[in-house]
């Protein structure tokens, strides 16, 4: 047993040896991975760079407000158009072409107006009435009327007819709704063209209803936008709410682990026996109804999935995959109970590590305004980059013109020799874009800004995993708790990552960070290349996309063992990462049952938090409960604010118990340095408390000692 223990111990590294000195985190340390340090400081320079260069040629209005044809903002204050904020289409049917998709810009003449339609009126009916008044707020600015009204149209100077809209993100559209079953734009169904013919307004509708569709998601987001601003009050006593029940849970959890544990894990195995159960009823119900023998592999894929529950074979597969469940669960608490009364002794003594470095709950703000920093930072630089080109006009024309889509200047275009080969050609506004080297190098850019953002949210997620895991080694390695403690070991915990490690930290968060932008570039190929035919390359990009993100796991993985050897020890990362791999492997039973324990432990704790302010937020937004004489908002749809107070208290529980989560990983990698650097006896006393050694090492010392290396 000695040698086969000899020989485990010489593939996964050499175990620690006992060292009469060591007493926890190093405070004599050195600066480490100092290159990736110069690197990332470069590289914030060159970020910041990039950043100055944006903000000076960006403009987010051009995102956020409409612009007519001439390139000119609707509505904005400091412009010749700050009294009319809507954009107004001559012929909004143009915009249901394809090429509006290819090219940004619907190729009909576009105004700055102040109000949108009400009436329908047309071009030949309005001349020489007094509705012209009225109808020429729909001509181009300028417009004189002492040209016939075929000269008029021939010129875009006006629209032949207009119709009642409404404005939607600034711009007017066709006011469609249904009357007796037919779709009608406001309360009329022909139209006068400008020769005086009676015309269906059917086109009118077909096209608007194609033109709105462009629009859809912007309209969604308009509506999206209005229920979170009547609703945002709302919305953060929610999350106050999440973040006191965090507070509840873990408290209970400080005196109540163990209770806890088992507590829930007897409530899964009688939510999943109920399963069964309720799966075996739904089937003999279903017996000898019509319809209910019918195979899933006949009925095929259904989008209302309702229809499944109408047959037997479905409930039959339920049945089978809970009751499999049941079993390895049933199988999984016999022959790993001793490791779950581990899992449940580290559970306790991360509680009271915790509860000794109490400030360490408060950490996760720190984290989370760094990771709001960086956000902001990254968005602000993206919409301004992509905000960044100029104005390109091109020539439209409704015949056929061989300067049709070509470049052009809409100050000298009517004064120049091409304008003459196309008389009824328009120099319009078509979308923002540029030629020059710094457009040409825009998606370049682009693709740096999302790589330092990867690159400095995951460092200032390390960041905060070295100084947690410092501040719980300190605990696990004072002799005498918490009298041993430093005085502020979360403080200090955090000094030393930024003074000796932040090359470190910035080494692993790049290998992090290089392997996230590959996934992001796989994930824009494979958008390209959905409509592709070839099975062979939707292959390969499936597995690429499966190995990266296996990758990404496993470099997650590595990174937060190797961050808590850092903070004990302080050596570089590429060690740090070795020792920490190396001393899981020797370990790797324990690995796997504590890691898996403890995960599923907070997920339901997660669950727990998530579940109770959801469906609070749920009755209170659907008007079945009042708090204090108070009523939801009407909105126009309920789940906007439950979905972001669901998603918002999942962020914040998963907060709390990241630290948890950290704590409990640093005393297990610490408890496993202890096994093998001490032994129990007075000479080589172990560091960890005694309720926890109660568990760990039950009779004699030493035969504890040696019965964990014969397990493994």
């Amino acid at each position: 047993m000695g040698k086969d223990s000899q020989n485990y111990y010489g593939k996964h590294g050499t175990p620690q040896k006992y060292d009469p000195t060591f007493k926890g985190p190093i405070y004599n340390r050195g600066c480490t991975d100092v290159i990736c340090c110069v690197l990332l400081f470069l590289a914030i320079v060159g970020y910041v760079a990039v950043g100055i260069i944006a903000w000076t040629h960006g403009d987010p209005r051009k995102v956020i407000y409409p612009t007519d044809s001439r390139g000119e903002f609707c509505g904005q204050k400091g412009t010749k158009n700050a009294d009319k904020p809507f954009l107004f289409y001559f012929n909004i049917v143009k915009c249901a072409n394809p090429l509006v998709l290819l090219e940004f810009h619907c190729p009909t003449p576009q105004i700055c107006v102040k109000q949108c339609p009400d009436r329908y009126l047309t071009l030949l009916s309005a001349r020489n009435t007094r509705d012209f008044d009225y109808y020429k707020q729909f001509c181009v600015p300028g417009f004189q009327n002492n040209k016939g009204v075929t000269e008029i149209l021939r010129d875009g100077e006006c629209p032949a007819v207009i119709t009642p809209s409404k404005p939607l993100a600034q711009r007017c559209f066709p006011a469609i709704h249904a009357s007796k079953g037919v779709l009608m734009v406001g309360n009329e169904t022909t139209y006068e063209d400008g020769h005086g013919a009676r015309k269906n307004i059917t086109d009118l509708v077909e096209g608007a209803k194609k033109a709105n569709k462009i629009l859809e998601a912007r309209q969604l987001a308009m509506q999206i936008f209005e229920d979170y601003t009547v609703s945002w009050y709302w919305i953060i006593i929610g999350l106050v709410i999440a973040m006191l029940l965090s507070l509840l849970f873990i408290v209970l959890l400080r005196f109540l682990a163990g209770i806890m544990v088992w507590v829930m894990i007897v409530m899964v195995i009688l939510v999943l026996g109920y399963g069964i159960f309720h799966c075996y009823m739904e089937y003999s119900r279903l017996r000898g109804e019509a319809g209910s023998d019918v195979s899933l592999v006949d009925l095929g894929f259904q989008t209302d999935l309702r229809v499944y529950l109408h047959l037997r074979q479905t409930w039959m597969a339920f049945m089978i995959i809970l009751s499999i469940l049941e079993v390895v669960i049933i199988l999984l608490l016999i022959f790993l109970r001793k490791r779950i009364l581990i899992a449940i002794a580290l559970i306790k003594e991360a509680s009271r590590a915790v509860g000794h470095v109490m400030c360490s709950l408060l950490y996760p703000l720190v984290t989370f305004f760094l990771l709001c920093l960086c956000i902001a930072y990254w968005a602000s630089t993206s919409v301004f980059l992509s905000t960044s080109n100029t104005a390109v006009y091109k020539v439209v024309d409704d015949t056929a013109c061989p300067l049709l889509r070509k470049t052009c200047n809409p100050e000298t275009f009517p004064l120049r020799n091409e304008s003459l080969q196309c008389p009824t050609a328009r120099c319009q506004f078509a979308f923002y874009g540029g030629e020059s080297t710094y457009h040409r190098a825009l998606l370049g850019l682009q693709i740096f800004n999302a790589f330092m953002f990867f690159w400095l949210a995951n460092f200032v997620l390390a960041l905060g995993q070295v100084t947690l895991a410092g501040a719980f080694a300190s605990y696990y390695w004072a002799m005498r708790k918490p009298d041993d403690m430093p005085a502020f070991p979360l403080f200090s915990a955090f000094g030393r990552a930024l003074r000796y490690h932040t090359g470190s930290l910035a080494f692993g968060s790049l290998i992090l960070a290089i392997v996230q932008i590959i996934r992001v570039m796989l994930e824009y190929l494979d958008q390209r290349l959905k409509a592709a035919q070839n099975k062979f390359a939707k292959f390969l990009m499936v597995c690429l996309k499966c190995c990266f993100w296996c990758l990404e796991k496993f470099i997650k993985f590595l990174n937060r063992n190797a961050y808590i050897m850092i903070a004990i020890y302080g050596t570089n990362f590429c060690t740090s990462a070795r020792n920490a791999f190396f001393l899981l492997m020797r370990n790797i039973i324990r690995v796997a049952v504590l890691d898996k324990v403890t995960d599923f432990l907070f997920l339901l704790g997660k669950l727990l938090i998530v579940g109770s302010v959801g469906i609070l937020a749920f009755f209170f937004f659907t008007h079945r409960i009042r708090i204090v004489q108070d009523t939801a908002p009407p909105l126009n749809y309920y789940w906007v604010p439950i979905l972001t107070v669901i998603i918002g208290s999942y962020l914040i529980a998963h907060g709390f118990f990241s630290v948890y989560g950290m704590c409990v990983d640093t005393l297990f990698l610490c408890f496993c340095e202890d096994l093998e650097r001490n032994d129990g006896s007075q000479e080589r006393p172990y560091f960890m408390s005694p309720e926890l050694r109660g568990i760990l090492l039950k009779g004699n010392p030493q035969e504890g000692k040696q019965e964990e290396v014969e397990e493994e």
